[in-house]
């Protein structure tokens, strides 16, 4: 039986099937379980390659779990001349948007216009016309102020003139991913994570393959492949063979999460940072509301979860509350933060230069080696095409061609009436687990349609999550199979005991292995994914 076949997708199924996986010969091995990784996977695995990919921590642990959820065309990069970049963006936008309904979905942005100010609606109409000329439809309308007020009540008004609307997506990014890897899994794929890549192996100058560490077990395997391609995202140079001429310029970016009662929001909204004229949005996220983002050089070890800085707290919230000084939204107000770090090809000169982190371009940069291709850089709303271009230059090492016939990314499934739900609620689901659909209907026969708290997260999911999702951590679980301990208070900390009784054993834990698990998500959240202590707050020593 082959391990696609085997029943369950987690830590039961990889306990029995790593042996034979690192047993077998492979003609590609991805190195990076993010949307980048899962995008190879599946683009290899529709052509029918023998492909493995392997992550070192879990699926979308890294970029791909704490993005600003944006599946955008990259608006401000057509003021820097990016127009290849940004036509590319908004087509696989509308792509993604035509493919995965309730998974990636439209959200109307607001750019309000103040007296004086840049860019005025003359000239962001005109940016805006050039965006949606690359989507193929008029995408924008300007709204005065005496209808503004409508749309957006509470928005500080003194000087302003009226706003743009226009229009990109919105995605929750860990569960893309894992819904790309579904796709890939069913083309024959397969994908494992906990399997941390210790050295590239070689013979010659040629990489054959990688040798990895089992962070459950502790083994050591050597697997063997045609082709290696690393899609490491930030950490891209700990094992490229390096030329001198390029680098990677890690940019930490941090967000900040609010219940949606104190300040709701029925439109994102984007609008110029007071401080440094950056381009800063506040929008509705999952039943909340998330003030984003930073822009700034991240010098802390890439191995740890990356962590918002009290600075960085008090730059949003001032932003928040230069748009919003009635809402009077403070540090109490923060249901959670998350801060992601973006893998920007530098342009060969040091951070150090003067180069700001916003001026840094987001191209991509392939490097090539023998039997290795490495991918830095990158948008998330590209994967496809990012992809592709991996496959293109392994297909030499591999001996197969590469053609693009511009094929789905998400295959078309039938409808599955779901009882006890909503149609939104039934096409959230249909968008998130797309193949998984009927697994998770079998589980909401069981356990029916009650939510997680205020969120709209149902019990039924986090059973599937557990039984099939690869889950090895209660981190995986809480902050990427869902998004619970984001969306809940103080991680979810209220909810674990029901959480453990409907979880525990489908994930096959004992009792001991369920209090340490709980431990470190708790001192991890607190850690990583509340506030920093405030320094006005500190009392002198």
């Amino acid at each position: 039986m082959s391990t696609v076949d085997l029943p369950g997708w987690n830590a039961a199924w990889r306990e029995r099937a790593l042996p034979e996986l690192a047993a077998r010969d492979w003609d590609l091995i991805v190195v990076g379980g993010g949307i980048s990784g899962a995008g190879i996977l599946r683009e290899a695995a529709r052509r029918g390659w023998k492909c493995l990919l392997i992550e070192q921590r879990d699926f979308a642990w890294g970029t791909s779990s704490r993005s600003s959820k944006m599946v955008h065309g990259g608006l401000r990069y057509i003021a820097k001349g990016q127009l290849g970049l940004t036509r590319d963006s908004v087509r696989e936008r509308q792509r993604l948007l035509s493919e995965a309904p309730g998974l990636v979905d439209p959200l109307s942005f607001l750019f309000p216009h103040y007296q004086g100010a840049f860019p005025g609606p003359r000239v962001f109409g005109g940016l805006l016309a050039l965006y949606d000329a690359l989507a193929g439809k008029r995408n924008h309308l300007y709204y005065p102020l005496q209808q503004l007020r409508y749309l957006t009540p509470g928005l500080r008004e003194p000087g302003l003139q009226g706003a743009t609307q226009f229009y990109d997506a919105v995605t929750d990014d860990a569960r893309l991913v894992l819904r790309v890897l579904g796709e890939a899994r069913a083309g024959g794929g397969e994908a494992l994570n906990g399997l941390r890549v210790v050295e590239l192996l070689r013979e010659g100058e040629r990489v054959i393959g990688v040798r990895v560490e089992d962070g459950e077990s502790g083994q050591s395997f050597d697997l063997r492949s045609r082709a290696v391609a690393q899609a490491t995202g930030a950490w891209a140079d700990q094992l490229r063979r390096k030329t001198g001429l390029e680098h990677i310029r890690p940019l930490r970016g941090s967000h900040l999460l609010l219940p949606a009662w104190r300040l709701p929001l029925a439109h994102a909204l984007s609008f110029m940072h007071g401080e440094d004229k950056r381009p800063v949005f506040v929008f509705p996220w999952e039943g909340a509301t998330v003030i984003g983002t930073t822009d700034l050089d991240h010098a802390e070890s890439l191995n740890q979860d990356a962590r918002i800085s009290a600075a960085e707290v008090d730059y949003l919230l001032a932003a928040c509350a230069q748009q919003f000084p009635a809402a009077q939204i403070g540090r109490a107000d923060v249901l959670s933060s998350w801060a992601g770090v973006r893998p920007v090809v530098a342009d060969g000169q040091p951070a150090t230069a003067g180069k700001k982190p916003s001026d840094e371009k987001r191209e991509h940069a392939l490097w090539v080696e023998p039997g290795c291709v490495t991918l830095a850089g990158g948008k998330l709303t590209t994967f496809r095409l990012l992809a592709l271009e991996v496959l293109q230059a392994c297909a030499g090492f591999v001996g197969r061609p590469v053609e693009d016939a511009g094929s789905a990314v998400f295959a078309a499934m039938p409808a599955l009436p779901l009882p006890g739900l909503s149609a939104s609620q039934q096409r959230r689901l249909a968008g998130r687990y797309g193949r998984a659909l009927p697994q998770v209907a079998e589980c909401l026969a069981q356990l029916g349609a009650q939510t997680v708290g205020a969120t709209e997260t149902l019990w039924a999911e986090l059973a599937f999550a557990a039984e099939h999702e690869l889950v090895l951590h209660l981190d995986d679980l809480l902050l990427r199979r869902t998004r619970l301990g984001l969306l809940l208070a103080h991680g979810a900390a209220a909810e674990l005991p029901r959480i453990r009784e409907l979880c525990q054993a489908r994930l096959g834990w004992d009792d001991p292995r369920w209090t340490r698990e709980q431990q470190n998500y708790l001192d991890l959240w607190q850690r990583c994914y509340s506030l920093p202590a405030d320094p006005a707050m500190r009392t002198p020593a």
